[in-house]
């Protein structure tokens, strides 16, 4: 993890440059959106749902198909209005069905924020 001071404090960030200069490979050429996969992996790295193989996968990207799974875990998820609208509808009808049942309808809760963006 590296460090980056601003007039707002310290902040932490996973550098593909210091992953690339640890001997993974060149990632100066990988698509942005790999480069988002491979950070996203670097930051939950744990050794059971991110190992360092998913990584180094990822790391050594070619652009010829192949078949793996590999986890992502956005920090957040932005819908709109078209997609958001029936995924809000969803939650309340999961959360109304556990109160009619006895249940916390706050067991049905997001597992990370989403915000949702009406346009019209």
């Amino acid at each position: 993890m590296s460090g980056l001071a601003a007039r707002g404090g310290e902040f932490k960030y996973y550098s593909l440059r210091k992953l690339s200069d640890s001997g993974i490979g060149d990632l100066s050429a990988l698509p942005i959106s790999i480069k988002v996969l491979l950070e996203n992996l670097l930051r939950h790295e744990d050794g059971v749902t991110v190992q360092a193989d998913d990584i180094r996968f990822v790391a050594s990207w070619d652009g010829v198909p192949r078949v793996r799974e590999i986890s992502f875990m956005p920090a957040r998820v932005l819908l709109q209005d078209f997609t958001g609208v029936p995924c809000v509808v969803d939650l309340a009808a999961m959360r109304e069905a556990l109160g009619k049942r006895g249940a916390d309808p706050k067991r049905a809760n997001p597992l990370m924020p989403a915000d949702l963006v009406i346009d019209h």
